[in-house]
């Protein structure tokens, strides 16, 4: 059941206070005095003193007891009890059931003021009704009727009452949770930029150490091969230093790869996209890179192609040449006795692979750790959604294969 409130708005309460606290007693007191004047009726002057002393003793004296529900009912029960006696006696006691539906209507809640109303409804209805002969179902038809005319209009009002205060309660409830809601849609919006704010600076400084990844691969496919290699070379020439002809090959060798190496360099500042690619298809790249490696160090590099060329995205075909011109480099620096070197790059349905083999001493690599080019190498794959993987065994060869899903193509 819910819970009882009262009957009229707090602010209409503050005004219609009086009609609870000061009307009742004048009432009682002009009632009285009257009955005194005119019909010198002594009795009904004590019966207005006690009603007056039963409404100072259980309400006026006692505002604590208002809270109260049965201290409430047996008040409004002994005060309707008074008036109904009264108006009984006199008819023009009937005016005392203004302070009745008073008190129905201002302290006790919905729906337990119906009772009341009722209850005063029948004080005013009798006293309205004197005259009638009550020996007839008649006279007491008559008396329902006009106790009926006086209790449904203010069991009506009651009722609208209740009506408007649910829709106002209603209506303060639904601002006070849009008040509460705004403030906590506030809380989760500053949150949510505090959040956004420590997470923009986490891409930042991500994205910080990625590009100093970046940078230093493309540092290490750039100068680092190229210095490597002219190093190479330059040790070459050393060696056949009573050859003139061999030092000279060499000689132009290595100077011919600083000058590449430079031009890289240049161009990897500007775009830092490896040359060969601008013009080229990625196949083409690789097989001139692979020519080139082959006429420098004197090892045959086959390239073959299999399946429909699909084109990648720029990051894939750098990842995928990178990875091509690590290895022949790697072949280069660690296995300069092989006398061959393959390549393949295969289009696949699902993915596209690169497979670079020579058949030099090889490695153990369980105990060998790979240094930064081979790092480098599966960074660039595997940031990619790619493997690489290396092969290799002592007097087997090395072989190193990248395969990046096709998801990345465009």
């Amino acid at each position: 059941m819910r819970e009882e409130q009262p009957a009229w708005p707090a602010g209409w309460e503050r005004r219609l206070r009086p009609m609870v606290t000061v009307l009742p007693y004048a009432l009682l007191a002009a009632l009285a005095a009257l009955t005194v004047v005119v019909r010198h009726n002594y009795l009904d002057a004590v019966l207005c003193a006690g009603a007056a002393l039963w409404n100072l003793v259980l309400f006026t004296a006692r505002p604590v007891w208002r809270d109260r529900p049965a201290v409430v009912a047996v008040f409004l029960t002994g005060l309707n009890v008074f008036g109904l006696v009264m108006v009984i006696r006199n008819p023009w006691f009937g005016f005392y059931s203004v302070a009745l539906y008073a008190y129905a209507f201002q302290i006790v809640g919905w729906p337990r003021e119906l009772y009341f109303i009722s209850a005063a409804g029948v004080v005013a209805g009798t006293a309205q009704a004197t005259g009638l002969d009550y020996h007839s179902w008649t006279g007491w038809l008559g008396w329902a009727a006009v106790v009926g005319v006086n209790v449904l209009p203010f069991g009506l009002i009651a009722w609208l009452g209740e009506v408007m205060l649910r829709y106002q309660g209603g209506r303060e409830k639904a601002l006070r949770e849009a008040r509460e809601a705004n403030g906590r849609l506030a809380a989760a919006l500053s949150e949510n930029a505090a959040l956004q704010e420590r997470l923009v600076e986490q891409a930042r400084a991500a994205g910080v150490l990625d590009e100093r990844g970046r940078m230093a691969r493309e540092i290490h496919d750039t100068l680092a091969q190229g210095l490597t290699g002219i190093v190479t070379q330059l040790q070459a020439a050393e060696h056949v230093a009573d050859d003139p002809h061999a030092w000279r090959r060499h000689h132009a060798a290595a100077t011919a790869l600083a000058r590449e190496s430079l031009t890289e360099a240049r161009r990897s500042v500007n775009e830092l996209r490896p040359g060969p690619l601008e013009t080229r298809r990625l196949a083409d790249a690789i097989g001139e890179v692979a020519a080139t490696w082959s006429a420098r160090h004197g090892i045959p590099a086959a390239v073959t192609v299999t399946g429909s060329a699909h084109p990648l995205r720029p990051e894939a075909e750098v990842s995928l040449f990178r990875t091509a011109q690590e290895a022949l480099a790697n072949v280069g620096k660690h296995a300069c006795s092989a006398t061959r070197v393959g390549i393949t790059l295969s289009y696949m349905d699902q993915q596209v692979a690169l497979d670079v083999r020579d058949d030099g001493p090889g490695f153990d690599p369980l105990l060998r750790n790979g240094g930064f080019g081979l790092e480098a190498m599966r960074q660039r794959i595997e940031a990619l959604s790619g493997i690489l993987q290396i092969e290799s065994e002592v007097g087997g060869g090395t072989g190193i294969s990248a395969a990046l899903p096709l998801e990345v193509s465009s």
